[in-house]
């Protein structure tokens, strides 16, 4: 039986699969999965560039595909994965969708939504931080190595 660890860092690594999709397109490198009860439900990573649309961040995408999936607004009863802390705009959708638990990477000591408040999020969202963290960060460091 896998332990909570396990899983975490079997779910993480398919985040950051995304995240290779989105470095692959010149997006910043973010990926995103959503599981309930050991299935996935949502997945998405960064498609601000290409669909030009400064929303388009993975939790986004994959809250959108989680809910439609499941048939409903709320995810209480599912773990999203992201291999970068969420900003304040996609904290905000995480709290509005009652997820449970968030599991991320990397921390964004500039963007993410602890840099503002740990109160963003719904009051019974389990925080998770540092799942595979070298690894999240090895590809923020790709990206932005590239741009300058």
């Amino acid at each position: 039986m896998e332990t909570t660890l396990e899983k975490d860092e079997k779910y993480m690594r398919l985040a950051l699969e995304e995240a290779k999709l989105a470095l692959e397109a010149d997006e910043v490198p973010i990926g995103a999965i959503i599981v309930a009860g050991g299935r996935i439900v949502g997945r998405g990573h960064n498609l601000v560039e290409t669909l030009v649309d400064v929303t388009a961040h993975a939790e986004i995408q994959a809250i959108t595909a989680a809910a439609s999936t499941i048939g409903g607004k709320y995810l209480n009863d599912c773990t999203l994965y992201v291999t970068v802390e969420p900003c304040p705009m996609c904290a905000g959708a995480l709290a509005w969708s009652q997820i449970g638990r968030i599991v991320y990477g990397a921390s964004d000591p500039k963007r993410g939504f602890s840099t503002i408040s740990d109160n963003m999020l719904h009051p019974r969202t389990v925080i998770t931080a540092g799942v595979l963290r070298e690894e999240c960060e090895a590809l923020m460091k790709i990206f932005f190595a590239k741009l300058r």
